[in-house]
């Protein structure tokens, strides 16, 4: 088991070298660092904890300080742990980088989802709505609220309420790319949360498969071969000219 906190950027998409198309979600990745190690003996159980973004200290407190001092870090803006690691691997004040994962391995991805605020049945519940008429008089309220003898509304009704900006993980995603020059990580397919939301990425917990890595299209590399074939046409237009002055003369 391995994790890593990040940033959610947003969603875009990447083609391999037989044209297939991939949606991809970027998840930004700067350096997490070690600011606990929680162990049987002192805890009672084996985690890491990790901390991501770091924030000013005038906007901190000074437990937060000083619990980042241990580590000889500055304060972070989030704290999460991450269980079923071998803590043996981790000492306090490490760095953890995007290179701890590889293209091809599958993860979990945990946000919190975008909130919706209050809403009714028909968009919370995916419930059907009356008909439309004028005369039926019922369009997407919340219909009948149970029958006649308890009196009362059973426990579990689906009735309108806040929607969203709960906790979702998402099995069993795969990493299409790591870019270490950019701190971030391609994750196939949507994950939860907005932009700018802060993601758990952690070691599928049903499987521990590992898919081949895509073969990426790189167009900064099909820039750099047209410069070159670019070049090396200048180089040769330049010495048959100069081999035409020498000729001449």
């Amino acid at each position: 088991m391995k994790g890593i906190l990040g940033r959610k950027v947003g969603m875009t998409q990447v083609f391999n070298t037989n044209g297939k198309l991939v949606p991809v979600t970027v998840v930004e990745v700067l350096s997490n660092v070690v600011t606990q190690v929680k162990t049987l003996e002192n805890d009672g159980y084996e985690a890491v904890q990790l901390g991501f973004d770091t924030v000013r200290e005038k906007v901190s407190n000074k437990a937060k300080i000083g619990h980042a001092k241990k580590a000889n870090t500055a304060p972070k803006r989030f704290l999460r742990e991450i269980k079923g690691v071998d803590v043996s691997s981790y000492t306090l004040g490490q760095e953890v980088s995007a290179d701890i994962f590889e293209a091809g391995e599958i993860v979990d991805v945990t946000g919190i989802s975008k909130g919706k605020g209050y809403q009714g049945v028909i968009k919370k519940n995916n419930q059907h709505r009356g008909p439309m008429a004028h005369g039926s008089k019922y369009h997407r309220g919340v219909g009948s609220l149970g029958t006649m003898r308890p009196m009362r509304v059973l426990p579990g009704k689906a009735l309108p309420s806040h929607m969203g900006a709960v906790q979702v993980t998402i099995q069993n995603l795969e990493i299409i790319k790591v870019d270490t020059e950019d701190n971030c990580i391609l994750v196939k397919g949507s994950i939860p949360g907005p932009k700018k939301g802060l993601v758990i990425i952690k070691s599928a917990v049903k499987t521990d498969k590992k898919n081949d890595a895509f073969d990426l299209i790189s167009y900064e590399q099909e820039k750099q071969e047209e410069k070159i074939e670019e070049n090396t046409d200048i180089n040769e237009e330049s010495t048959e000219t100069e081999s035409a002055e020498t000729t001449e003369a």
